[in-house]
């Protein structure tokens, strides 16, 4: 089955009682474990040990880690990334809290991103017998789970290519310089299953960070989240408000470090045989926000 989904983001902040606050008291992450400068969430909804990383020294992301379904996907990862041309090293099993054996890859772009087969399993806070709906005592916005990041790079063409050729990733959308077959590709939204984006890709410096981005299921409860920034005093960068581009509804915002983050709800359901939606810079603005049109200095900008 190859690569299951984005599994964590090991990020880095600043401050690592602010980034507890905000991703535990604000966003409604649970706590998991708190261990030499670094703090474990998971969302409500997820069932390995953690999604979120956030390790104390710095900004950005540190790693991204991504799930395969088999251990045997493992051999067959380190091959193609290594005929790619990536660095690719093997991690033992607990040199990651509660994650298994795997592999490490440079990416072209330098970003770095680990798959493995296994973590140790928590459970959903409503389990598997007879579950409620969600939680009864939810904490702020209760985001479920880790849906997607944005990465930057200076080769997105290349960086599009790892994806496809050696994780079997295909792209939902891109933004290229025109509709010809060889055009430019300016950013790519990359899935692996039915989710409209697990990563996205968009030109720029390497090793940078975009954001981060977590599931809300509806528009209410987009609107809602907006009302607990609001309270809590976090810094909005843009929303709430529609995508053209995935069709997905949103807030961007920072966490105390300046990382961004975004809720994200709807989009679409993607299947590898559509064809990929193709948007061309004249109509960049009705892609990145729909509803005004308009795309701020500071989102292109601002980046971790």
């Amino acid at each position: 089955m190859g690569v299951l989904r984005m599994g964590y983001v090991h990020a880095r902040v600043t401050d690592l009682e602010k980034a507890k606050q905000h991703y535990g008291d604000t966003m409604g992450l649970y706590p998991v474990l708190v261990e030499d400068g670094t703090a474990y969430f998971k969302g409500w909804d997820e069932w390995d040990h953690h999604s979120v990383v956030l390790e104390e020294g710095g900004v950005g992301v540190a790693k991204f880690g991504f799930k395969v379904a088999d251990p045997a996907d493992i051999e067959r990862f380190e091959d193609r990334a290594t005929r790619f041309g990536c660095a690719v090293s093997r991690m033992s099993a607990g040199e990651n809290r509660e994650v298994s054996d795997g592999i490490r890859i440079v990416l072209p772009s330098e970003h770095v991103v680990e798959l493995y087969h296994d973590m140790t399993v928590l459970g959903t806070e409503v389990g598997t017998h007879n579950p409620e709906v969600f939680p009864r005592h939810l904490v702020g916005i209760g985001a479920p789970r880790l849906d997607h990041a944005l990465i930057t790079a200076e080769d997105v063409n290349l960086m599009e290519r790892f994806f496809r050729e050696v994780l079997d990733f295909y792209p939902s959308e891109r933004l290229a310089t025109s509709l010809d077959a060889d055009a430019d590709c300016i950013a790519t939204w990359l899935t692996v299953g039915n989710t409209v984006h697990d990563i996205a890709i968009l030109k720029g410096p390497n090793a940078k960070l975009h954001h981060f981005a977590f599931e809300l299921s509806s528009w209410s409860d987009i609107l809602r989240a907006g009302d607990l920034m609001a309270m809590d005093d976090v810094p909005v960068d843009v929303g709430p408000t529609r995508h053209g581009i995935t069709r997905g509804q949103t807030i961007y915002f920072f966490d105390p470090s300046g990382n961004r983050n975004e809720v994200f709800s709807g989009g679409y359901v993607a299947y590898p045989d559509r064809p990929c939606v193709t948007w061309t810079p004249d109509q960049l603005e009705k892609g990145v926000f729909y509803i005004s049109r308009e795309v701020n200095d500071r989102f292109t900008a601002a980046l971790t």
